[in-house]
């Protein structure tokens, strides 16, 4: 067998199982550590025969480790954990606070640079995926409009808002988009389109025994910066309701690019891509596992710094050589 790149995951959520059965699909790779803010000894993994160490020891194993994958959260972990990590491992995260990604690709180069470690930030579908599609469309219609759309899905971020509310036990938040609006965005006539006109959401709630229903909905529909923009329903459930019909965690949405070509700007196109996913860590996962690849090779090359989805070309992901994507996908 060829030579495996050795992975560590960094976090054991969603995304780390998600990580680690990625990691199970690609046979040039290998799962060698997970690392816990847990107890190593509680936590049990899928992977017969890979030790779980602390993760206030991961420095210590870095020797063991190709690229360490950090499944931690945008809000406070990962613009600590990465550019510290970067510090022994090549590493990966998956930052989708999209306001902050400036501040966070400077604050991992700088690290990553000093260390001559590679580091690769904001992987995903968005950051990602997404991000790759609206680069190339700009740059094929320049005289056109980008427009993404989002779900339907689980807003992991908006369901635990809701949960916060005094008298919520469990909620699931969906967001889905207007038909209308991507039937318009669809036609090329490059609408101008509000937050609201563009996505509506979905809650579903189960609250305590005696709670007041009414002042719950109206906290969850007046919330700033998660509902108030955009129209909503709630729905009351059962707890066993929301255990068969929303224990899942899908999502995916809609790129698009409508723009004018012709001298006289005579003809329309339309560039889309989308995404159905029934599981948003593990599809997010199979990303990030995709340019684990890519940062294993750019280490062997002796590159180092911080890097986006926008700056590794497509061949550095995949696991077949140039001549067989030249000859089979080009």
């Amino acid at each position: 067998m060829k030579e495996q790149i050795r992975i560590g995951i960094l976090g054991y959520g969603n995304l780390g199982k998600g990580v680690e059965c990625a990691v199970k699909q690609n046979e040039d790779m290998k799962l060698t550590a997970v690392f816990t803010r847990r107890a190593p000894e509680s936590l049990k993994i899928l992977t017969e025969g890979v030790p779980v160490y602390s993760a206030a020891d991961a420095a210590a194993h870095a020797n063991e480790v190709d690229v360490l994958i950090l499944c931690g959260g945008s809000a406070t972990d990962l613009p600590e954990q990465t550019p510290e990590m970067v510090k022994y491992f090549n590493v990966i995260d998956s930052f989708d606070t999209h306001a902050r990604i400036p501040e966070h690709f400077a604050n991992v180069d700088a690290a990553a640079k000093a260390s001559g470690k590679i580091g690769i930030i904001s992987c995903g579908w968005d950051p990602g995926m997404f991000s790759l599609n609206r680069v190339y469309a700009s740059a094929v219609l320049p005289n056109g409009k980008d427009y993404t759309f989002w779900g339907k899905g689980v807003s992991q971020g908006h369901s635990d808002a809701v949960r916060r509310i005094e008298g919520v036990v469990d909620a699931r938040q969906y967001t889905i988009p207007v038909d209308e609006a991507l039937e318009q965005v669809r036609s090329g006539s490059n609408p101008e389109l509000t937050t609201r006109q563009k996505h509506t959401r979905e809650c579903f709630v189960v609250a305590e025994e005696g709670a007041d229903l009414a002042r719950i909905e109206k906290e969850i529909v007046t919330m700033p910066n998660y509902f108030a923009d955009y129209d909503t329903t709630v729905h009351f459930i059962s707890m066993e309701e929301m255990k068969a019909n929303h224990s899942g965690i899908p999502h995916g949405g809609f790129v698009i690019r409508s723009g004018k070509t012709g001298w006289n700007e005579e003809y329309s196109n339309v560039i889309e891509y989308s995404l159905k996913l029934d599981s948003n860590p593990a599809f997010t996962s199979s990303v990030i596992v995709a340019y684990a690849r890519a940062a294993y090779r750019m280490a062997k090359e002796g590159m180092s710094g911080c890097k986006t989805v926008l700056d590794i070309a497509p061949a550095q992901l995949s696991a077949y050589d140039p001549a067989y994507l030249r000859e089979h996908m080009l």
